[in-house]
């Protein structure tokens, strides 16, 4: 038979080591020998190992024992207490099984239930409110300029008459005993299984209340539509999202409000078009205007501009206003602001406008482009 090891050697902490010392390296220990995580070698008997070590010196009594006697004074026929480890119910092991339901919460994220209810049971724990998504259309100028809006929303909220508690004079739970869990067996072919399912009496909370709130109706949340004030950032642009921390569904036990996130959805304008944070803007001009040039009143998103427009422009040509776009408030960039031209053919013409026009054609102007044409025209007939 292999000797054991001594206890405080197994738990790594020293014969002077406090309640508190024990417990942490019992913990870090069971984490790093669990044998359905643990990729050490020889893992579940380290695991078992561990345990025992801990079922001795947790107990004041057997520990006195240990010191006095070493193993034999407590697995000898006089030792008090069982230290067999026949299974996970806690009953064989004498320190308090919560420890390990406290281990396995972390591990695993809850369900587990050793003997007793323990204090970090899944549905007792605090949880985060859910986020809400909110789809806002806002005009061109709202999104540029940047605005105060109000938005409608329902929420789920704290109840208020109970303070979120869901009712009062706060009891054990009778049906799950406090653990906030329910523990059923399934038979199958392949044998029995043990399964854990929240409790529906109490909602995983291992308490109810002798009377439940009239309002929340012992849920401790209510709905509620709500008006809120949001600044909406200038530059904000289609598709883009604005986190509004906290104002979410109300979170369970304690937890934290969920984030309201507003997508936004921006209204094309009638002249403008947006590209990021730069903006076009197509501008007529006669035929005299385009062949002479002359100087133009231009419309931006921060007042009009006189613009010269050079002679001989053609449909298609731009400028570019440097500093007249977006400036986004986040980022505190600038845009610039394009300006495209569009020559405007005269659909109609009066008898002196056609005369000049005529005059025109009859005038040898010196237009490279349109001789190059011509020419083309002439080699391929």
């Amino acid at each position: 038979m292999a000797t054991k090891r001594d206890y405080y050697e197994v738990l790594g902490v020293s014969k002077n080591a406090t309640k508190d010392e024990i417990k942490s390296a019992f913990r870090k220990l069971a984490k790093k020998y669990h044998p359905d995580i643990s990729k050490e070698e020889n893992a579940e008997e380290k695991f078992k190992e561990v345990q025992e070590a801990y079922s001795v010196l947790s107990d004041d009594n057997k520990r006195r024992q240990y010191d006095q006697f070493g193993h034999a004074g407590v697995n000898g026929p006089g030792a008090s207490g069982g230290a067999g480890f026949g299974g996970f119910n806690g009953a064989g092991f004498g320190f308090d099984a919560s420890d390990l339901g406290d281990i396995f919460d972390d591990l695993f994220g809850g369900g587990f239930g050793f003997g007793g209810s323990s204090s970090r049971s899944r549905g007792s724990r605090a949880r985060r409110g859910s986020d809400i998504l909110m789809q806002v259309e806002l005009s061109f100028e709202e999104a540029i300029y940047g605005c105060e809006k109000d938005f409608d929303l329902d929420v789920v909220t704290e109840c208020d008459k109970c303070s979120g508690l869901g009712g009062s004079h706060e009891e054990t739970c009778k049906r799950c005993h406090g653990s906030g869990t329910i523990t059923s067996e399934q038979r199958t072919i392949l044998g029995s299984f043990m399964t854990k399912t929240t409790c529906p009496e109490c909602n995983g909370k291992g308490k109810t209340y002798k009377e439940a709130c009239s309002k929340c109706r012992g849920k401790g949340q209510v709905k509620s539509h709500k008006t809120i004030t949001v600044n909406v950032p200038s530059g904000i642009d289609n598709g883009e999202r604005l986190r509004v921390p906290g104002r979410g569904h109300a979170g369970e036990n304690g937890g934290s409000s969920g984030d309201l996130y507003l997508e936004f959805h921006i209204k094309e304008h009638k002249y403008y078009e947006r590209d990021g944070l730069d903006i076009y803007l197509e501008v007529p001009i006669n035929m005299a205007e385009a062949v002479l040039g002359c100087k133009k009143e231009i419309p931006t998103i921060y007042g009009n501009v006189k613009l010269t427009i050079p002679g001989g422009t053609d449909s298609g040509d731009k400028q570019r206003l440097k500093g007249k776009g977006i400036k986004d408030s986040t980022s505190r960039k600038t845009g610039d602001m394009y300006v495209i031209f569009k020559v405007v053919t005269p659909k109609k013409l009066s008898r002196d406008q056609k005369k000049i026009f005529e005059s025109l054609s009859k005038t040898d102007l010196d237009d490279s482009e349109i001789d190059r044409f011509t020419r083309f025209t002439k080699n391929n007939d």
